[in-house]
């Protein structure tokens, strides 16, 4: 489909196509800076998310399911306010009337629902290891969806690399003698979530795209903060002055990795956000055993170096084909420069 990257890396037909009757150098400048842009939201948006697990931490006592409510709860007035700043509120009138673009968020809000609440899950129960394999398998993720969704044939080293997740996979339930369901829960919600912000991506930006997506679970996440309440449930206000403001201040720690990612979404091939995202597991990955001092088994290890293995197969064919790319582009570019 036209303006939508395969998860082999290649751009859209619109990116890689220059201006007719010219070198093609003002746009090949213009994509250039739109890929570093994209780098760095996508830079900025995992490296915060890597070191979420120490923000939940410091939100204990309350549990993953009030943790989420509020990150909604708040995250749709620090986007109010921001539609407000950017006067972009006939843009949000505009996502809400087109019924392909609010239909594709809604998908989107109720992935990201699903890996909110289970990554916050994972981490306040001593399980923040399992929920960083999460997103080491989410490139795997992406790949196999180009197969299942994009019809797309892998080479050979893709092959290896989904192989070998799967051995992974493989061992680590025989390690933790249950299928890691938290981390494939995280890898496929977040993984399916990036497909859809990728597909809705040239048609919305990035902060209509989160108002959106905030303001269709809002309604849910404000009942459920009512419900804890009632029921005596609810540490917002039970816990002291910082511990409100810590809770509040997920709204702000919510929307802004997420507008990140969604800036970094819009100008970037599937591919490249899945190697990005290598950021946020290791960051995720040291926490859990340096700060939070979890337990790696022997064989948890083993397991573990199967998936860094598959990825790095994952890694080097993507490298190999974007330097393919780019030498057959930059062929192409001399032979239309000839006269």
């Amino acid at each position: 489909m036209e303006g939508v990257p395969t998860p082999r890396g290649s751009t859209s037909a619109t990116q890689a196509t220059a201006p007719a009757g010219g070198s093609g150098a003002p746009g090949l400048k213009a994509v250039d800076k739109e890929t570093t842009a994209g780098i760095l939201f996508g830079f900025g948006a995992y490296g915060l998310w890597g070191l979420l697990p120490l923000y939940f931490f410091a939100l204990l006592p309350a549990g993953a399911v009030e943790i989420v409510a509020n990150r909604v709860v708040w995250s749709l007035l620090f986007c109010v306010l921001l539609i407000t700043v950017t006067r972009s509120w006939g843009a949000l009138a505009a996502a809400f009337r087109n019924r392909a673009v609010f239909g594709a968020l809604t998908i989107a809000s109720a992935l990201i629902a699903v890996n909110w609440l289970t990554y916050t899950y994972g981490v306040t129960t001593g399980q923040a290891v399992e929920a960083s394999l999460g997103y080491f398998i989410n490139p795997l993720v992406s790949v196999l969806l180009g197969v299942i969704v994009l019809k797309e044939k892998l080479r050979a080293l893709q092959w290896a690399a989904v192989g070998i997740g799967f051995v992974a996979v493989g061992v680590l339930t025989v390690s933790y003698g249950k299928l890691p369901w938290i981390a494939l829960t995280l890898a496929f919600s977040f993984g399916l979530y990036g497909f859809v912000k990728k597909r809705v991506g040239p048609k919305v930006d990035a902060v209509t795209s989160l108002s959106v997506e905030t303001m269709v679970l809002a309604p849910v996440a404000g009942a459920t903060m009512v419900f804890l309440g009632i029921t005596g449930s609810a540490t917002l206000t039970s816990q002291g002055t910082g511990h409100f403001w810590l809770l509040a201040a997920s709204g702000v720690l919510t929307a802004v990795p997420l507008l990140f990612f969604g800036a970094s979404a819009r100008r970037l091939p599937l591919t490249t956000i899945g190697l990005l995202q290598y950021v946020a597991p290791v960051l995720q990955f040291i926490v859990a055993l340096v700060v939070f001092r979890e337990a790696m088994t022997p064989d948890r290890w083993i397991g573990f170096g199967v998936v860094w293995l598959a990825l790095l197969v994952l890694t080097v064919d993507m490298l190999r084909a974007t330097r393919k790319n780019s030498v057959a582009k930059r062929r192409t570019g001399q032979a239309a420069a000839r006269p």
